[in-house]
């Protein structure tokens, strides 16, 4: 072996040793679980999945519409809490209809105490579907109309300084980040029929047991 072998031999494992330490490894680890975890399992239709992954998107405009209030003057930090907990918490009850096309909605993840990898029986994730879907259309359709007639859901008379009655750009953004809540509950309705349909046995399909199905 010549001195320009052993050189290069000696200088290669200097890049595999940089990148085991770096932490672009560990942040490529940490994405390509995240998409394992939340790429669509087989035989989930492709409007299914455009619809699922749609949902959280209908929420995200109102709440970030909704967290500027939240560091207004003159708002207690009570009020500032509730502000930032229920964008977080719409955010992530929206993000559950990702769970209707992914693996973690059809078996419980390894951190559930209990049910780590066990099959999720269907109604336990069609019924709440549903039932929200029913909830979150009424809600919100109704919260639409109301505006148009000028009252809050109580039938009290809206402010004259609501944003939606304030005019100009105010009420044109408030428009913009609002009525897309108006597609939550549609959407999330279409998930929920094609999980149910995905899952229920079909006449003259044999149903798989146990792990073999999903």
């Amino acid at each position: 072996m010549t001195r320009t072998d052993r050189s290069r031999g000696a200088a290669a494992p200097l890049p595999v040793a940089a990148a085991t330490a770096g932490s672009p490894v560990t942040g490529g680890r940490l994405r390509t679980a995240w998409r394992a975890a939340h790429a669509p399992v087989a035989g989930v239709p492709r409007w299914a999945r455009i619809a699922a992954y749609a949902v959280p998107f209908t929420v995200l405009p109102s709440s970030l519409w909704r967290l500027p209030a939240a560091f207004d003057r003159g708002i207690g930090l009570g009020e500032r809490l509730y502000v930032v907990f229920l964008s977080i918490l719409s955010e992530a009850a929206a993000f559950t209809a990702v769970g209707l096309v992914a693996a973690w909605g059809e078996r419980f993840p390894r951190w559930v105490p209990g049910l780590r990898g066990r099959r999720v029986p269907t109604p336990a994730a069609v019924v709440p579907a549903a039932a929200g879907a029913v909830l979150l259309t009424a809600l919100w359709t109704a919260a639409f109309v109301t505006q148009l007639a000028g009252v809050t859901m109580r039938g009290e008379p809206i402010p004259p300084d609501f944003p939606s009655r304030a005019g100009g750009w105010e009420a044109g953004i408030f428009a913009v980040c609002y009525l897309p809540l108006l597609l939550w509950g549609p959407l999330l309705a279409a998930v929920a029929y094609a999980y149910h349909r995905r899952r229920s046995p079909r006449p003259g399909v044999p149903a798989l047991s146990g792990r073999g199905r999903r």
